[in-house]
Order: structure tokens, then C-alpha cells, then sequence
């Protein structure tokens, strides 16, 4: 079972439109169905009109199927003929551009409709949790369908065969580090990625670990993920038999759910990259996206490990996508080696929320780093991409563990790191009072730079740079005379001292 709106943001990249009917994207749709000569009684969430000579006769044909939506092919100014026969009917009309074929976009939307139905982390369909339960049936023990990851995709029911080890697991959605670590020593994964046999993990009370069985869901040489199995002692005859079948049904299940979702994922990345990069009808790429209205921020972030940095990377990415569209806050997308993501919202504390929930889902040893931009209306995410950008390099210079700047409020952090980076480059001037008083201080040991700060910081009262100095007023102004001496200071010129104030910002490390 999927929503409309769903359907509506994949179909939209192969020329689908809804006319009319917005309040129609919530409803759920469980099954398709297409005109039947043979047949008056077809009946479906979803009617695919072939053949239908024009939109009333197609929306005719859906109300007797009872569906909830139907897709007609698009002719001159059907637009306002769909919206006003759609909603006499109660029926959400998706015109089709002509030149995309009938059996692609049947292919599509049975594949959305019939295998994208949703699980708590939004991979894998539903009847995985019902496989699961048959297998657990059949082979006599409890039975966990998890990703390369070891994520947790299903499982089945009955509790009685399980342990504790497998309950803390199904409750944390993933295999603890602990056991990880278990099944690492002992050659668990090695022997899974290299092998299609069934493997026996022996008992570790020490862990909560009973007996299981162990079999590798694969695609070619793909590892997709494992099937796992509580028994006291490994399986033989029949019952591996049936573990052996269940793989590779999982493995059907899992690549017809992969390919739902990455054809889901693609569509929504192009269409966030085009409102990064502006777009001319980015107000309706929003609407695409199923994004609110109003203020937004986009979010750079990258991630690696110690050795790595494009793998930790794309499994970023994987988290940030994981869940149907509009069962997430944002949508993402990667670009070069930084995934950004727009998510709805004045308020900083969500995005910052956010970047700690993606880092808590990744694995143990990937640091992620990230900028948050101001907040942005559709027209200014472009710019909101820019100040993500400087403010991912912000906190990539800076000390690990600290919070990711946003640029309201670290748009001073950044102006002082464009001054310095300009000043790296040369293109501050290279002589005036700073450089003189500097190259004096490298010459004769004085401190008159330090000096100049102090009692420009603290805007010319002579006690208060003396505290930060923690030297005695008259030092102060014994130094300041010494260095008007060496140099024209003009200090009486409120643009010569903001000047000063700058170039002492720009060279400062």
C-alpha cells in the first residue's frame, strides 16, 4: 500500500501530471487494474485507461472499477477537461505524455503499487514480515530477514523460538555492536559474503545467543542481505532446504523493493539538485517534492571514515533516503562529495537534530561534518546552498565534537574566514600600519600588534585594553605614542580604525 502523493512524485519524472484534486494525494492505494474487454468487472485502486478515446470515457471506466485514480493519456487542452470531470466523479485524473509507452508505465506503477509497500525503515515490502512467519513455520525456529547492514527487515511473530539476543535486536531495529563484533571473530560475515551454504553459529550464553542457522540472500554475486534462523543445532534435510528456498525468494522481494525505491530516489535527487542549482519553476518542483510552503534550510554534509571516504559517504546517503518521501522531513540528494538535504523549517535546532540522527545511524567510526544555511524561501535556495557549503568548511577547521554552525548565526565566523582566505591569496594590501607594526614586532620583540588590538577591542579606553594586556595603563599609552611614532596610525578616523580592525581580523589564525 502506497499514498497518491507518492505515486504522483515518481510518475512526475515520466510526464504525469494531476490535474486538480490536491486533497486527493492521501489516499492509499493497494492495487492496480486495466480495461478488460472480457471482463466488466474490473476493479482497482489505480485504473491504467488503455485505450480510452478521450478523459471522460477514461474517468467513466474508473468510477465503475471503483479507483481512486486514473491515468489517461494527455491530448491539447485536456488539462481543464480532467480537472472538471475529476472532480464531478471524486476521481484524480494523471494525465500521460504521449510519448511515454503504456507497458513502461504500467511497469512502473505496478512495481510502486504492489512491491513499495512500507516497513518501518522504508526498504522491503511488507509481505517480507509474512515470508518471514512462513519460513518460521515451516523450518520450526524464529526467523530474522536483515540488509548487509544488519538492519532489520522483518521478522517473524512467534517469539518462543527466539532469545535474547534476537529480541534485542528486533528492538533496536539492528544488530547490536556487540554481537557484530561476536559474529566478526568467529568468521560469521566472512563465511556469509563468500558463500551461498547455510552456516551454523554456535550458542553463546555469554551474549544471549542461542543456536541459529545463517543463510546469505543474494543477487548474482550481490550480497543483499542474510536470513537468519534460532535453532539448537544446525539444520538438515527438508528445513535447510526450505531456509535455502526462502533466500532466494527474499532476494526477489528485496531487488523489486530496491528498484521501487531507487527509482523513487532518483527522481526526488534530480529534483533537488534543480532547486539547489534554480530553477524557473521551482515552485512547483517544491510541490513535486511534497515539501511545505514557507521557510527552509538546506543542509551539506559529508562523512568518512579513517580509511574511506566515498563508501561512508554513500551510506549517508542511504540513511538520508531510507523511508517513502513522504514519510521523511527532507529530501536529498549527492553532489560531488557532499549530500545535501532541504529540510522544512525556520528553526536551527531541527537541522541539528537531524545531522546527529543521520550520524547516530551510521556505523561506529564514521564522522560526519555539516553546514546548515539560513533559513530560505524556494527563490533562495540556491544561496542557501553557498552558505551550507561555507559553513560544512566552518566546521570541518574546527574542533571535533562541536555543534554544526548555521549561518545565521555564524555568518561573523564565515566573513572572518573570507577575509583570511583573501588574505592567504594575497589580495589584501600588503603594506599600510598592521604590516608595519607587525614586521617591527618580528625585528625587536615589542607587541605593539597585540597592542593595537587590545585598544581597538576595547575602543580606545586605555584601562580596559590594560586588563586584557594585564599590563598597566601607562604601558598602554607608552606603547601607543612608540607606535604612532613608527607609523600613521590615524586612530582619530573611524574609517582607518575599521580598516585596522579588519586587516588585523584577516591575518589572524
Amino acid at each position: 500500500m502506497i499514498r497518491l502523493d507518492r505515486l504522483v512524485n515518481v510518475l512526475g519524472g515520466y510526464g504525469v501530471r494531476l490535474c486538480g484534486r490536491p486533497e486527493a494525494r492521501s489516499a492509499r492505494l493497494r492495487s492496480v487494474a486495466m480495461p478488460d474487454p472480457t471482463d466488466a468487472g474490473v476493479v482497482g485502486d489505480v485504473l491504467l485507461a488503455v485505450g480510452a478515446a478521450s478523459v471522460g470515457e477514461a474517468v467513466r471506466w474508473a468510477v465503475e472499477a471503483r479507483a481512486a485514480a486514473v491515468l489517461v493519456r494527455a491530448v491539447p487542452e485536456a488539462e481543464r477537461e480532467a480537472s472538471l470531470a475529476g472532480e464531478s466523479e471524486g476521481v484524480a485524473v494523471l494525465l500521460v505524455d504521449p510519448a511515454v509507452s503504456w507497458s513502461q508505465l504500467a511497469g512502473v506503477v505496478y512495481g510502486l503499487v504492489l512491491e513499495g509497500r512500507e516497513t518501518e525503515s522504508g526498504r522491503g515490502p511488507t509481505d517480507l514480515f509474512g515470508l518471514a512467519d512462513s519460513l518460521a513455520d515451516v523450518i520450526g525456529g524464529a526467523v530474522t530477514i536483515e540488509d548487509r547492514l544488519s538492519r532489520v527487515l522483518a521478522y517473524s511473530r512467534s517469539q518462543e523460538a527466539g532469545d535474547p539476543a534476537r529480541l534485542e535486536t528486533i528492538l533496536a531495529r539492528q544488530v547490536p555492536e556487540r554481537l557484530r563484533e561476536v559474529f566478526r571473530e568467529r568468521g560469521v560475515f566472512a563465511r556469509l559474503a563468500a558463500s551461498d551454504e547455510p552456516i551454523f553459529v554456535e550458542p553463546d550464553p555469554r551474549h544471549g545467543l542461542a543456536g541459529r542457522m545463517a543463510v546469505a540472500v543474494r543477487a548474482g554475486r550481490e550480497l543483499l542481505g542474510t536470513v537468519w534462523v534460532t535453532c539448537p543445532e544446525p539444520l538438515a534435510g527438508a528445513r535447510r532446504a526450505a531456509l535455502e528456498d526462502g533466500a532466494r525468494t527474499v532476494a526477489l522481494h528485496l531487488l523489486r523493493s530496491r528498484a521501487s525505491a531507487d527509482l523513487e530516489r532518483q527522481v526526488e535527487s534530480d529534483l533537488v539538485i534543480r532547486l539547489l542549482e534554480g530553477s524557473a519553476d521551482a515552485g512547483t518542483v517544491v510541490s513535486r517534492l511534497g515539501l511545505p510552503p514557507g521557510a527552509m534550510r538546506v543542509i551539506a554534509v559529508r562523512a568518512h571514515t579513517a580509511a574511506e571516504r566515498q563508501a561512508a559517504l554513500l551510506l549517508a546517503f542511504d540513511r538520508a533516503t531510507t523511508g517513502f518521501g513522504w514519510s521523511r522531513p527532507g529530501r536529498s540528494t549527492l553532489l560531488g562529495n557532499t549530500l545535501y538535504t532541504i529540510l522544512p523549517g525556520e528553526p536551527a535546532a531541527p537541522a541539528r537534530e537531524w545531522v546527529t540522527a543521520l550520524g547516530a545511524a551510521l556505523p561506529s567510526g564514521v564522522r560526519i561534518t555539516a553546514g546548515i544555511g539560513a533559513p530560505a524561501h524556494t527563490a533562495e535556495l540556491p544561496a542557501g546552498r553557498q552558505e551550507a557549503d561555507e559553513c560544512l568548511a566552518l566546521h570541518e577547521a574546527g574542533p571535533p565534537g562541536a555543534v554544526p554552525p548555521a549561518y545565521d548565526e555564524s555568518w561573523d565566523d564565515i566573513l572572518l574566514r573570507r577575509l583570511r582566505a583573501a588574505a592567504r591569496a594575497g589580495r589584501t594590501p600588503a603594506r599600510g600600519p598592521v604590516s608595519v607594526l607587525r614586521k617591527h614586532d618580528a625585528e625587536h620583540a615589542t607587541h605593539y600588534v597585540a597592542t593595537l588590538r587590545a585598544w581597538l577591542e576595547a575602543q580606545g579606553d586605555l584601562a580596559a585594553a590594560a586588563e586584557r594586556l594585564r599590563v598597566h595603563p601607562n604601558t598602554v599609552r607608552n606603547r601607543m605614542r612608540a607606535m604612532s611614532r613608527l607609523t600613521p596610525l590615524g586612530l582619530d578616523d573611524a574609517r582607518k580604525r575599521l580598516a585596522m580592525i579588519i586587516g588585523l581580523a584577516a591575518e589572524e589564525e
